[in-house]
């Protein structure tokens, strides 16, 4: 019987043996197959990353036409704006030099008012002048009238007397 325990025991032993080396084998394979999840996630999320990579080259390309067509459009509106600022600069000058010639003008004509008020006041100095030298004379004419009317009376009177002292005589 003891043959057959022995028996049963090197049995037992190599049995053990064997499910400690399946057990060993399992946790290796149980290993292997996390280390492949592992692996196969990596690569999903390589997949994922490389897929996120492309969609992020498509929009950073469209960003960069975007930002050509932003460029060129820019660069149009400067030359726009350009245009506007020659414009607007040779409309200032312009205005500037119609400025000069109007004040030139004003101050042609200010100075032509001037001389105009001046030759005005002469004249009306003159004119007031002439005035009493005229009303001066009218009082002397009206003076003399007055006594050649009186010595045109006084000659009737005498004219009138010899008439009458010659009837007389």
């Amino acid at each position: 019987m003891e043959a057959g325990f022995s028996e049963m025991r090197n049995e037992l032993q190599s049995r053990d043996a064997l499910w400690r080396r399946i057990q060993l084998e399992c946790q290796q394979l149980h290993t292997e197959l996390l280390k492949i999840s592992e692996y196969k996630d990596m690569q999903e999320i390589q997949i994922k990353h490389q897929s996120s990579c492309v969609q992020l080259t498509e929009q950073l390309e469209n960003k960069n036409t975007e930002l050509l067509l932003l460029a060129q459009s820019q660069e149009h509106q400067r030359e726009e704006l350009n245009k506007i600022r020659n414009h607007l600069y040779r409309e200032e000058q312009s205005h500037r030099s119609e400025q000069e010639r109007l004040k030139t003008e004003i101050s042609d004509l200010t100075e032509e008012l001037h001389q105009k008020e001046i030759t005005i006041a002469t004249i009306m100095e003159k004119a007031s002048l002439l005035e009493r030298q005229l009303k001066m004379e009218l009082e002397i004419k009206d003076k003399l009238l007055a006594k050649q009317q009186l010595l045109d009376f006084r000659y009737r009177v005498i004219k009138s007397e010899n008439t009458h002292l010659k009837e007389m005589v």
